[in-house]
């Protein structure tokens, strides 16, 4: 069965929801992420922002109930990414949709080279091709995001590498099919802000080059803010408010989202008290 997308959507998420036991993570949220586009996703830890992500990829296990929509447009049109089966889900997996995930020294299996992990990605989604292509395609992709010495280091493993490093090695793994969407699930955040600073540039120039569309996730406004032409604002499991990035950002309508600007510290923050918290419609001393 196919269905009615949003025009110029490439993935339109309808009254989504996922709730483990009582508990519900994800509370209804409608959102769309068009051809080529970057949608940064933001809030609080627990917000629902992960479980969102982990939702569109089927990725939740039994634990989850998920329900409502995820319209993805495939080739011969749009279809419900919750009612196909297993097997369509993991050919997408990898191939038409990939994820970064935030901590690559977690996501990387230390016991394999990174050159096998980089190559198993393209050889699942083309089995037809050689041992030889994919290590071929594998080194391609490291070059892309700026491994040194590609070539010579396809046999190292995961500890032989510094984190910004490992992080371009998993951009890499994401990228090497080539998908029409990357989700990045604060990809930065265990890096340090110069390391940051290099890969979201990183992502900016891979974003472009292959036309991508991108779901950016993080807590950080001032990230989001580098990267995103569009940002939703979660809470609680709802998105409260989405907009084009700098109209959000210098003249935000909620106010979760005037709470959440006014908490992040900037070089005119008195440092003499407290760290603000986020509160219900301004930030609070913590």
């Amino acid at each position: 069965m196919h269905y009615d997308c949003s025009m110029g959507a490439l993935l339109d998420l309808r009254n989504l929801q996922v709730r483990f036991g009582a508990a519900e993570a994800v509370r209804g949220i409608d959102l769309r992420i068009e051809e080529g586009e970057v949608l940064g996703l933001v809030g609080e830890s627990g917000s629902g922002k992960s479980a969102t992500a982990l939702a569109i990829l089927g990725l939740l296990g039994t634990a989850a109930r998920v329900s409502g929509q995820i319209l993805w447009q495939g080739r011969a049109g749009a279809i419900d990414l919750l009612q196909q089966p297993t097997g369509l889900i993991r050919r997408l997996r990898g191939r038409d949709i990939a994820m970064i995930f935030q901590e690559p020294m977690t996501a990387l299996n230390p016991a394999m080279t990174i050159g096998r992990q980089v190559a198993e990605g393209f050889e699942a989604h083309t089995p037809s091709w050689t041992g030889r292509e994919a290590r071929r395609q594998a080194i391609a992709a490291l070059e892309a995001v700026a491994i040194p010495d590609a070539a010579l280091r396809y046999g190292d493993y995961p500890h032989q590498f510094s984190g910004g490093q490992r992080q371009r090695i998993l951009i890499a793994m994401a990228l090497i099919n080539k998908p029409r969407l990357l989700i990045a699930d604060e990809p930065t955040t265990a890096l340090d802000v110069t390391v940051q600073a290099q890969v979201l540039e990183l992502l900016k120039d891979l974003q472009n080059r292959y036309g991508l569309a991108v779901l950016f996730i993080s807590h950080d406004l001032a990230v989001v803010g580098q990267m995103a032409s569009r940002i939703g604002v979660m809470r609680a499991g709802q998105v409260v408010e989405t907009g084009p990035c700098q109209m959000l950002l210098t003249k935000p309508e909620h106010p979760y989202t005037r709470s959440l600007l006014a908490s992040v510290p900037t070089l005119r923050t008195d440092r003499s008290r407290p760290l603000a918290r986020v509160g219900d419609g301004h930030a609070h001393p913590a």
